[in-house]
């Protein structure tokens, strides 16, 4: 049986932490910021686990984690 492939930009956004949890960045950080408070910007900037009702659906698109 072939080697399954891993889709190249899941892969590029989405890590491993150490135990098993996928982290992913946040949106809404990418252009119209004059609106954005600071403290909503800085929170946007730091990484979070993703939700566990995607988790299944990232486990087919990157078998490799």
């Amino acid at each position: 049986m072939p080697k399954m492939k891993t889709k190249r930009a899941a892969a590029k956004r989405f890590k491993t932490t150490g135990t098993g949890l996928i982290k992913r960045f946040k949106a809404y950080k990418r252009h119209i910021l004059t609106k954005k408070s600071t403290k909503r910007k800085r929170t946007l900037r730091q990484s979070t686990i993703l939700d566990q009702t995607n988790v299944k659906n990232m486990k087919k698109v990157m078998p490799y984690l």
